[in-house]
């Protein structure tokens, strides 16, 4: 389904969200009070703005409140965070996203009523400390404070065993949800007798202490 979003704050992280939800076919417009970070995305995005988003008669007279999401990645100027995610929500977009740099900002963020507040940089650092901690780490989701999914080059030590034969569950206290085996070939939920081979990816949930205990 298409949406229709609204990028304010055009840093890195805010021209990484509009750049990426343009490429997804939605459409996206980009504001900044800054000319060139306007210039230089004019092309990316449906629409490119120049203008203080702390105006609210900027934000009504571009039609921002008919839109589905707000994102407000506005990282260095935190009062100017603060105001434009409450005004938008007062505006009634149903889902305005904010940018915190702090687990106290996110707590304002919430009371004044963002959706959903994300954390870049910490975010960043937990990924950057499981892949220093496991470089076979590609990607992960946490789910609770003691476990998060993983999806990691299988182990040397996996190749040509089968599920069953290596017996993770017991040893490692780790569930394979998936296998990816290329792009075309996801094995959902493999069986015991699935075999592990060179170069297949691995989906699986585990206890963070465990992973450290895989084998590289």
């Amino acid at each position: 389904m298409r949406k229709q979003f609204v990028v304010i704050g055009l840093g890195r992280f805010g021209t990484s969200v509009a750049k990426t939800l343009t490429s997804l076919g939605h459409e996206v417009l980009a504001l900044d009070k800054d000319e060139h970070a306007v210039h230089d995305i004019m092309n990316d995005v449906t629409q490119a703005v120049q203008a203080d988003a702390r105006e609210e008669e900027t934000l009504r007279a571009l039609g921002v409140r008919n839109l589905d999401v707000a994102v407000v990645a506005i990282g260095d100027d935190l009062e100017a965070n603060i105001l434009i995610t409450l005004m938008l929500k007062e505006l009634g977009i149903p889902n305005v996203v904010a940018k915190a740099r702090s687990v106290q900002h996110g707590k304002v963020l919430e009371k004044i009523g963002a959706d959903k507040i994300v954390y870049p940089e910490q975010d960043m650092g937990i990924r950057l400390a499981n892949n220093l901690i496991k470089t076979s780490v590609m990607d992960f989701i946490e789910l609770s404070l003691d476990y998060s999914i993983y999806e990691l080059i299988a182990p040397a030590a996996f190749v040509n065993k089968t599920i069953g034969k290596l017996n993770l569950r017991a040893l490692y206290k780790i569930n394979v949800l998936a296998i990816k085996k290329s792009i075309e070939k996801i094995i959902i939920s493999p069986g015991p007798n699935e075999l592990i081979e060179e170069k297949d990816i691995l989906v699986i949930v585990s206890d963070k202490k465990a992973l450290s205990k895989l084998p590289d």
